[in-house]
Parts: structure tokens; C-alpha cells; sequence
């Protein structure tokens, strides 16, 4: 969850076997290529948000689990339940699992006027490795988690959030460090994953609309990374077409932006039903933690046009209110902020009051009418293309981040759709 770009690179499309039957791009108007798939993609929007920091611990989201292991070396899930060992990872986490997120969310969720849940997993919870200190048990309360979206009438990203040897080196990926994935047989153990999924879920169709092959996997670890991730997606497409030939397949970006996936898995290569994903923060590198409030929505408004007029669908899979880094722990657990200076290597910007801990309703005025200002921006550039996921639902704390208690506060939009700062887009 921590880059993000447009990069306007060509793309060479690699074509799939003609045996799959070619579909029009997804602006067109033909009802009947929706197939068997029970949200219309096409016309309407998708409205998400992210449960994050549940099946996939992420120590900003959760920090006091993590200062309950009384030890600062647990850092991701990975160095957790390495620490505390299986037995008792699983005591706890269970009971992380039995509460963090409840069917009362999804229902809260379906009155805010969304029609879609994100749900991240990592590959542990599906396909373990012998060596790895995971424990399992997510797959469990995934099957309520569909039974709790059903009931509440919302549909189901299912998001593998972590691969074998970390597709980014990132915390929430499981573990954080070197980047290992494409190492040995982390992709075919990345597979695996993949199809232990889909066989479990594909067929609850009017539920678990989409799969996600992998969250951001980042091309930093050598020039092959980029092909090799390419061929991945199309094994991951073909894993799951065996499977199901109606599941919406949706792939990351990379970090590459939109554009750079033109004509790949696109439907004039006979891919069907594919879905691009790609995150937008603009919080992470010095040029964006150093926007004003103005030029934050100026961004936001900036990647309009550039999400028209792609070959497929195209959400923003992640995306906040935050024009600040200041949430406790977001780089890192112990870690500071690049905004107040805390994170070495960077100047400090402005102050963290109210933003490294706390609730929406303590932030201060201005606080309020920027976050107003730039979610109701993002809302409208976003939703120039099929549609959004919020990160993230809820939080310990984070209050630029918790879409719960930024509802209950009356800064995201209620309905939806209303503005008190419209046009800023122009639209």
C-alpha cells in the first residue's frame, strides 16, 4: 500500500489461445458478456471498501496486538507468529479474527451505500509451507465472511494479499525485508494459492464476483521481475478459467499505472473478464507528502482522464483520505512520519496533532474540510473508470484512514453520491 504511479509505458499484449471467445471493450453496451456474473460490471460502479488488517495483520491498523507480543522484533505477521509460536499465534489470532470484523460491519458496510468488500488474504491461509511459523484457520471465517456479504447484499474481492518469499517486501505482505517472490518455486507455490482459492470460492458466484492474482508486486528485484510477473498473471488467468469461466480475474498494476497494461489480458486477446487494480496514494515520497491541501485534489482530479478509454476494467483498489503519513506505525512499526520529520531522511512538512493517534471527531477544523475536500475529489476521478475500494474499513486509530468513524462523522459522503464541494473535478 505504499507506492503508487501513472507511468505511461507501451505495452506489448502476449496473446492468449484463441480458444477463448473475444469480448468487446468493457465500454460497450452488451449486456449478454457479462455471461453469468451477477454484478454489471459494465454499467454500474463499483462503490468498496478494503477489511484490512484481518486475515493479513498490519501493525499500523491493529498496533496494540502487536504490543501485546512484548517484543519490539514482531514486526509483521510472519516475526509474530514466530515469536509467540503456533499454539498461542492461534489462540490470539482467533480471537482476532472472531471480532475484529463481524457480520454487523457488513451490514453497517451495505447502509453506507456500498456494494463491494475487498478482503485480503495471505497465501499461508490457503497453501502453507512446511517451513513457514503461520498458523491457519482463516479460511473459516472467510466462509462466514461470504455467508455475512450474501446477507447484506454486497460482492466479494477476494485479494491474495501475501505470497511466498514477498512479492514486495513489505509488512503486509506477512513479512517484511528482502523481496523473494520469483525465487525457486515461490510462483508455483503463488499458484497454488491461487487455485486453493478459486476452488473454494469461484462457485459462490453471487457472492465472490472477483479474484485478485496478487497485491502489489513491486518490480524491484531485477529486470526480469516485470515478464516474470506478466506470465504469472496468465498462468493465474488460466488457473482460474479452468475452474470457472465467468470469475472476474483482477490484476495490480505494479506500480506501472494503468496504461502501461493496455493490451494485455485485454479482451482482444481473448481474455475475458479481467479487471486492472491500481492503488493511489499520494503520501509516500517526498514530492507528494509535500503537496498542499489543493494540489492533493488537484492530483486526485488529474487521474481522470487517464483511467478512460483503458481496454478493461479498471478500479482503484486503494486509496484514503490521508494527505499525511501520520498514522501511528504506518511505515513501520517504531517508525516515524515523513510529514512531521520523524522518518529520517525527511524534512518536516507540518504537524501530526490529531493524525498519529485518535478519532475523527478530534481532528481539528481544518483537518475535516481538507479530508471532506479531497474524498469527495477522489470520488468523483475515481469513479470516471468502473469504481473504487477505500482503505480501509476500520482501525485502531487512524482517523485520515477508517471509513467506520469517518461515516460517523459526517466526512464521507452520505449518500454517495452528495457533494458539499462539487465540480471540483469538472465535472
Amino acid at each position: 500500500m505504499y507506492l503508487s504511479s501513472f507511468v505511461p509505458l507501451a505495452v506489448i499484449a502476449t496473446p492468449l489461445t484463441a480458444s477463448v471467445r473475444a469480448v468487446p471493450t468493457p465500454h460497450a453496451s452488451n449486456d449478454p458478456y457479462l455471461g453469468g456474473l451477477t454484478f454489471d460490471y459494465f454499467h454500474a460502479k463499483v462503490r468498496g471498501v478494503n477489511l484490512g488488517g484481518w486475515l493479513v495483520l498490519e501493525p499500523w491498523i491493529t498496533p496494540s496486538i502487536f504490543e501485546r507480543a512484548s517484543n519490539p522484533a514482531v514486526i509483521d505477521e510472519y516475526t509474530y507468529t514466530k515469536a509467540l509460536g503456533k499454539e498461542e499465534a492461534y489462540r490470539r489470532l482467533s480471537e482476532h479474527w472472531n471480532k475484529w470484523i463481524t457480520q454487523k460491519d457488513f451490514y453497517e458496510i451495505a447502509r453506507a451505500g456500498l456494494n463491494h468488500v475487498r478482503i485480503p488474504i495471505g497465501y499461508w491461509a490457503v497453501a502453507p509451507l512446511a517451513s513457514d511459523p503461520y498458523v491457519q484457520g482463516q479460511l473459516r471465517v472467510l466462509d462466514n465472511a461470504i455467508g455475512w456479504a450474501r446477507a447484506a447484499n454486497l460482492k466479494v474481492l477476494i485479494d491474495l494479499h501475501g505470497a511466498p518469499g514477498s512479492q514486495n517486501g513489505f509488512d503486509n505482505s506477512g513479512r517484511l525485508g528482502p523481496i523473494n517472490w520469483q525465487q525457486g518455486s515461490t510462483v508455483s507455490e503463488t499458484l497454488d494459492a491461487i487455485k486453493g482459492l478459486a476452488e473454494r470460492y469461484a462457485s459462490a458466484s453471487d457472492v465472490v464476483t472477483s479474484i485478485q492474482l496478487l497485491n502489489e508486486p513491486l518490480p524491484a528485484a531485477g529486470a526480469s521481475f516485470l515478464g516474470n510477473t506478466k506470465h504469472f498473471y496468465q498462468d493465474g488467468y488460466r488457473a482460474i478459467r479452468k475452474i470457472n469461466s465467468e470469475t472476474v480475474v483482477v490484476i495490480h498494476d505494479a506500480f506501472q499505472g494503468p496504461g502501461y497494461w493496455q493490451g494485455f489480458l485485454s479482451p482482444e486477446t481473448g481474455a475475458t473478464h479481467v479487471m486492472l487494480d491500481t492503488h493511489q496514494y499520494q503520501i509516500f515520497d517526498a514530492g507528494g507528502i509535500g503537496l498542499s491541501p489543493n494540489q492533493h485534489v488537484r492530483a486526485a482530479c488529474g487521474l481522470s482522464g487517464q483511467l478512460k478509454g483503458l481496454d478493461k476494467w479498471t478500479v482503484v483498489g486503494e486509496w484514503t483520505g490521508a494527505q499525511t503519513d501520520c498514522a501511528k506505525w504506518l511505515n513501520g512499526r517504531g517508525k516515524g512520519a515523513r510529514y512531521d520529520g520523524t522518518l529520517p531522511g525527511f524534512s518536516r512538512t507540518g504537524s501530526c496533532d490529531g493524525k498519529y493517534s485518535g478519532r475523527v471527531a478530534a481532528l481539528s477544523a481544518d483537518d475535516k474540510f481538507n479530508l471532506r475536500h479531497f474524498i469527495e475529489a477522489q470520488l468523483d476521478a475515481y469513479e470516471s473508470r468502473t469504481g473504487w475500494f477505500f482503505w480501509t474499513w476500520k482501525t485502531e486509530g487512524a482517523p485520515e484512514w477508517d471509513l467506520q468513524d469517518l461515516l460517523r462523522n459526517g466526512i464521507f459522503p452520505q449518500p454517495l453520491n452528495s457533494r458539499q464541494y462539487p465540480n471540483q473535478c469538472g465535472r
